[in-house]
């Protein structure tokens, strides 16, 4: 007997942050050495570089969640975040021999994964690979930042957007999205002059963090007056019992430790050229 899984990730944030359609935020990278310096002279270097990398991690994705709004095409870009999260669930159905039915990726950033499964305990990994699984995809695009890989990362996008389309993706947008987001992806990779690449790399890959930061605590708002439409996190609640607010703290803490690793990253490595990428 089949059990039938049903992830809505609903992320239509635009309307919290007002657009301006002539900003850009490939210059604004200069924000970045404010944030380092403010915290360098303000910052006792007795108290250890604990409390600098949390306030780096803050001020990097509010920022970044403010500036990537001003940009009019950047809702295009923060669907790769819900492509990651829908793809997570999908991987852990297929590891654990469920069945993948159907994708459905929205132009409102959200995404609907629709999948069965044998046993009810498959609920819970299942439903705990979507925040997860988009947490450290971001920290994944911060690591190849750091080894100053960004082409690969872009291709690494592109499978994904292709493997999606060709085998999980069934509706009308999120089929043109996909199709879309990796031929772009891929021309920028193979055929883009390094600075472009890397700012479109850059410009994915802050997007991703600031979303897989932002999406936990959305779910965390809804679990307080509508439980039951808190996605994964409601998911995990009617399979374990526990409330859907603490599935959602777990979430929201595994997306902050993982952004407090990109931002160290992302400062680590600096932001000019140089040719050995540091260690991590």
């Amino acid at each position: 007997m089949f059990l039938f899984l049903c992830s809505f990730r609903s992320l239509d944030l635009v309307t919290w942050w007002s657009r301006n359609p002539f900003y850009n935020p490939f210059y604004s990278i200069p924000f970045l050495h404010v944030i380092q310096y403010t915290l360098d002279i303000t910052t006792n270097r007795n108290e250890g570089n604990t409390i600098q990398a949390w306030l780096k991690m803050i001020l990097v994705v509010l920022l970044t969640s403010i500036l990537t709004r001003f940009l009019p095409f950047s809702s295009f870009f923060r669907n790769v975040d819900t492509l990651v999260h829908e793809l997570s669930h999908a991987l852990v159905t297929l590891v654990l021999s469920g069945n993948v039915r159907v994708i459905h990726l929205y132009s409102n950033q959200s995404g609907v994964t629709l999948s069965s499964y044998a046993e009810n305990w498959m609920a819970i990994p299942i439903s705990l690979a979507g925040y997860i699984g988009s947490a450290l995809f971001a920290l994944l695009l911060f690591v190849l930042y750091a080894q100053r890989k960004e082409r690969a990362g872009l291709i690494i996008v592109m499978v994904l957007a292709a493997i999606a389309a060709a085998l999980f993706v069934r509706n009308g947008y999120g089929i043109l999205w996909c199709i879309g987001f990796a031929v772009l992806s891929a021309l920028v990779a193979f055929m883009a002059p390094s600075w472009l690449r890397n700012g479109y790399y850059m410009l994915v890959a802050f997007i991703c963090l600031v979303e897989s930061v932002i999406s936990p605590f959305v779910i965390l708002g809804i679990s307080f007056y509508d439980p039951g439409s808190a996605g994964d996190a409601a998911n995990l609640s009617r399979a374990t019992h526990v409330p859907a607010i603490v599935w959602c703290l777990v979430f929201g803490a595994v997306s902050l430790w993982c952004a407090k690793l990109s931002t160290s990253l992302l400062f680590k490595r600096g932001f000019g050229g140089g040719d050995n990428p540091p260690r991590i």
